[in-house]
């Protein structure tokens, strides 16, 4: 976890939580979210149920985290800690309760993605369920495939050894579709979600944590994410996955890639209630 120094920088503190006020949080949410949603759910044997393990999903919605959240803690019985935009935490009565929760802050700027990392390394080491989304924010692709992915989650598992179990999800763009604030709560909408097999990352170990072996890393969890995704879907993804950053070059910031959505809304806010897919 982390604090303020009297600077205003975000300090390093050592990774807790409370037992008693996660089992508050699971009385409270569990309950109401599955009031809202229908979960159709797979592949628990895939999630260890001891150790510090990342639980790698694709983004599509702002209620992602509550599907994930209700997957891991509901399903898997790992409790979930997410990486969250650090001015959640300097919210009266919200922010201490997510210290209470164990939930990890995430701070603008370079050196403090770097510091959330090493809590998130703690808190592995210690045995959490750490939820990262590789690819940083919800995707941009026009047809709601996982989009290339940040190198944060490869280098937590490089570095801690944590297996990264690939997630896909399909439904919560339904309830609200990525750049809209209106939900669609009724009739209750049905999530489907997968994890599968942790990411064989063996041709990595011992490498040197550069750029090249991060980035290939980081490609095999988003094939495997992909893949799981496109069993929900029964379709075929992209040949080659969308690339924000090779879109926002061309001429009128058109597509690289991607295909039609099957969704009725695609992304078009750019940004994200949590921002844990550190680059």
């Amino acid at each position: 976890m982390s604090t303020r120094n009297g600077t205003g920088q975000p300090t390093s503190r050592d990774y807790s939580y409370s037992r008693a006020w996660r089992q508050f949080s699971r009385l409270v949410l569990h309950p109401g979210i599955r009031l809202l949603i229908r979960c159709r759910w797979a592949g628990q044997q895939n999630i260890p149920k001891t150790g510090g393990i990342i639980l790698a999903p694709n983004h599509m919605s702002y209620v992602d985290w509550a599907t994930i959240a209700l997957f891991s803690d509901g399903y898997a019985h790992r409790y979930p800690v997410f990486m969250i935009k650090s001015p959640i935490f300097e919210v009266k009565v919200i922010g201490p309760l997510m210290y209470k929760f164990g939930q990890l802050p995430v701070y603008r700027g370079r050196g403090d993605a770097g510091l959330v990392l090493k809590q998130a390394e703690q808190a592995l080491r210690d045995g959490a369920a750490v939820i990262v989304y590789p690819e940083g924010t919800a995707t941009r692709d026009p047809g709601l495939w996982p989009m290339v992915g940040k190198t944060g989650a490869a280098r937590l598992a490089l570095t801690t050894g944590a297996p990264v179990i690939p997630i896909a999800q399909w439904g919560a763009q339904h309830i609200l579709p990525y750049g809209t604030s209106k939900p669609h709560l009724f009739p209750r909408k049905t999530v489907r979600m997968v994890a599968g097999p942790p990411v064989d990352l063996s041709a990595y170990a011992g490498q040197r944590l550069g750029a090249s072996t991060l980035r290939a890393a980081t490609a095999d969890i988003m094939a495997d994410i992909t893949a799981l995704l496109a069993g929900l879907r029964q379709e075929t993804p992209p040949a080659v996955p969308y690339d924000p950053a090779a879109a926002a070059q061309l001429p009128g910031g058109g597509t690289d890639g991607g295909s039609t959505p099957s969704s009725p809304s695609s992304p078009s806010s750019p940004s994200s209630p949590s921002d844990p897919g550190v680059a």
